[in-house]
């Protein structure tokens, strides 16, 4: 066996780095073929060749499965992993060496004045790996692949599929991918999945955190827009129009760090609301005031449904609305002590994506609203997928000119659901007998968190029992480039559990990985986590 000491584990890690699998680049390609080689050689495949496959997905990446099948056994656990990471254009004059663990920890050592203290100590100590996808989450998929190792040395009584896709940093579009084929793969071989074994690393939840984390779910992620249309006018004029600027900058201020969103549940809270794009869309410089402008919020959820959260939004946009109308009339009244003038009221009305698109429909007839949205999509040219929802919406709410000034809910991808096993008894039994595990065999204290912080691929192994229609509903992208797995054959239900590495910084020029406990202590949890689930299914 090639990956089962330390030593071994991180020169399997120092390999996965190098290739620099930056989301949307070749280099995810490169890498899922360097590991595709990586096992096609071992005796076990060999053997059975097919159990390890490459799978072409529709924009040319691919993601990787390798089963290992200890027959008649169906009891299978899913291990899963991604092997994409985030540019690297935050290392600044280390970036060209940011995928180059070695080099890049001799640079440190030269100009260790440049790191933060943290950072410094750390790598004063020669404990830790630094390196893009050091920690989030190459280091996982490095021990899954030394699990998977060791059952196809016999080591486990069922059986290991290992999936490891590309894109969770952006889309999830591998995992979206992998779940009709996982679908496919149960019925081919006979498989029973008993339970999906993430490794994801633990996160912080404050700098300095001492705890460890073992997750039993995943948190839910949903991304609304709001596009505001206005009314253009000449700067001289600016009381013949509404800028649109004015209009989301009122929805930033009812919506941004807005408690009110925040859920509880078992004493684990979500962040509040926080701003991740907002732009007007004039596209050059001239004395127009903007008139169309859009603003994108992350919002993450736990146990709250989708239309109780859509009901949310639509009231906040309500609410800005209904203040952008009386603040426009104070500042009237406030410019009209210099000189008096009439000033036509405005309405701010508040459409979904939905009631726009039937609006547009009834405005130009349901014939041009669709010709209109074919000529769009057919030229679409290399606009993002958030970009490119904003210029559907824009584009409806065009023909909706006599509706006037607007606020328009949509949702653009990725979207997350909320996944929790916690109440699944295997893996309450599971999380019970590894605490105790870790605790007598290395003095270890797991804590158990229900819902993983940095967003997962396990999010999409529950969509069988899930609605989420309101949210794809207004969703312009929906079956129109960007899809979930729906319907009986294409969705699954598998228990969720998430044991892997620590490491500090992840998506930070500091990312890096504690290799005392990652591939010291880990490897025999992980085994551990394996052979419970398997033992009480």
């Amino acid at each position: 066996m090639k990956w089962q000491t330390q030593d071994e584990l991180k020169s399997l890690l120092i390999s996965l780095i190098q290739y620099d699998s930056i989301s949307g680049t070749t280099g995810e390609v490169a890498l899922a073929e360097y590991m595709y080689n990586l096992l096609k050689d071992r005796s076990y495949f060999q053997k059975n060749p097919n159990h390890l496959t490459l799978h072409p997905m529709k924009d040319g990446r691919y993601f990787l499965s390798a089963l290992v099948k200890k027959q008649p056994n169906k009891n299978t656990i899913v291990m899963l992993s991604h092997f994409d990471v985030v540019d690297v254009d935050d290392y600044g004059e280390f970036k060209n060496m940011a995928c180059k663990p070695v080099e890049l920890l001799n640079s440190f050592t030269k100009k260790k004045e440049l790191l933060p203290e943290r950072a410094r100590r750390d790598l004063e100590s020669g404990d830790w790996i630094f390196g893009r996808g050091a920690m989030d989450m190459k280091s996982g998929l490095a021990v899954q692949l030394s699990m998977l190792e060791r059952a196809m040395n016999g080591l486990f009584d069922g059986n290991l599929l290992l999936v490891t896709v590309p894109d969770e940093e952006v889309n999830s579009q591998g995992m979206i991918e992998a779940v009709p084929v996982l679908r496919e793969m149960k019925d081919l071989h006979d498989l029973k999945y008993i339970a999906c074994l993430n490794s994801e690393p633990m996160f912080e939840k404050f700098p300095g955190d001492p705890n460890l984390y073992v997750y039993s779910g995943s948190i839910g992620k949903v991304l609304p827009g709001f596009f505001c249309k206005g009314i253009e006018t000449h700067v001289g004029e600016p009381f013949s129009g509404l800028n649109s600027n004015l209009m989301v900058s009122e929805v930033n201020r009812l919506l941004e760090l807005n408690v009110g969103y925040c859920e509880a549940v078992d004493g684990e809270f979500t962040p509040p609301p926080t701003n991740l794009m907002q732009k007007d869309l004039k596209e050059n410089y001239s004395v127009q005031t903007p008139h169309a402008s859009v603003s994108l919020f992350n919002v993450l959820t736990m146990e709250r449904s989708a239309d109780e959260l859509h009901r949310m939004l639509i009231d906040t946009a309500k609410k800005a609305a209904l203040n952008i109308e009386n603040n426009i009339n104070k500042k009237t009244l406030d410019y009209q002590r210099f000189e008096a003038f009439s000033k036509e009221e405005y309405k701010v009305s508040v459409f979904t994506f939905e009631r726009l698109l039937e609006l547009a429909e009834k405005r130009a007839g349901k014939s041009e609203a669709e010709r209109i949205l074919n000529y769009v999509f057919a030229n679409r040219g290399k606009l993002g997928d958030r970009d490119f929802t904003t210029k559907i919406v824009s584009e409806l709410a065009s023909l909706c000119k006599e509706d006037g000034p607007m606020i328009v809910l949509f949702y653009s991808p990725p979207f997350y659901p909320s996944v929790s096993s916690k109440d699944e008894p295997l893996i309450r039994k599971t999380i019970d007998s590894v605490t105790e595990f870790a605790d007598k065999q290395f003095g270890l204290k797991f804590k158990e968190v229900q819902y993983f912080p940095g967003l997962s691929d396990l999010s999409y192994l529950q969509l069988e029992k899930q609605s989420v229609s309101t949210y794809t509903n207004n969703m312009p992208l929906f079956n129109r480039g960007y899809a979930l797995p729906s319907g009986k054959e294409s969705t699954i239900f598998v228990p969720v559990i998430n044991v892997g590495p620590f490491g500090k910084d992840p998506h930070k020029w500091t990312e890096r990985l504690h290799v005392p406990y990652s591939f010291g202590q880990l490897p025999q949890v992980l085994q551990y986590t394996i052979e419970s689930l398997l033992n009480q299914a």
